[in-house]
């Protein structure tokens, strides 16, 4: 086995009244939250996707079903943290992460510092480790319409 791998993970949830908004590990101040099973939060979705991915342990969807219970509104970042655990039965730890949001609004630049802090304590990673970047659409697609949120992110995980 290779002593360093790289993974990617996208997601995308639907924006709806009535719900919290959870990006990042952080609950943001919004009229609309995203949608899903768990508390949805995409950021750390797509995370947890590229690191499954990276050790080729396939995805969330398979680890964490929406058919079960026990992850209904679940705060995603005990997904992460078993995530984290689940590589490291193969060997494998975070070297780094670089995801990048994409929303029209809230604002999401500053918040982006704490959510490296909640994210890299998570997994067990500095702060430095953890990119976060957020950008917009241009008002194009789902994201510009403000349908819903998507996140992309690449990390890297090493053999230790």
């Amino acid at each position: 086995m290779a002593n360093i791998r790289v993974g990617f993970g996208y997601d995308v949830h639907r924006l709806v009244e009535g719900r919290e908004l959870w990006l990042g590990g952080i609950r943001l101040e919004h009229e609309k939250g995203l949608l899903g099973h768990s508390d949805a939060d995409v950021l750390i979705h797509a995370i947890c996707d590229a690191l499954l991915g990276a050790a080729n342990m396939r995805d969330i969807g398979y680890h964490f079903p929406d058919t079960a219970g026990e992850y209904e509104n679940i705060d995603s970042k005990i997904l992460l943290k078993k995530t984290v655990q689940l590589i490291a039965t193969k060997g494998y730890r975070v070297g780094n992460v670089d995801a990048t949001i994409c929303a029209e609004r809230p604002k999401l630049n500053p918040h982006i510092p704490e959510m490296q802090r909640v994210l890299s304590a998570v997994m067990g990673v500095d702060a430095d480790d953890v990119s976060i970047k957020a950008t917009t659409t241009e008002k194009l697609g789902f994201t510009g319409r403000e349908e819903g949120i998507s996140a992309y992110a690449t990390v890297l995980i090493e053999r230790y």
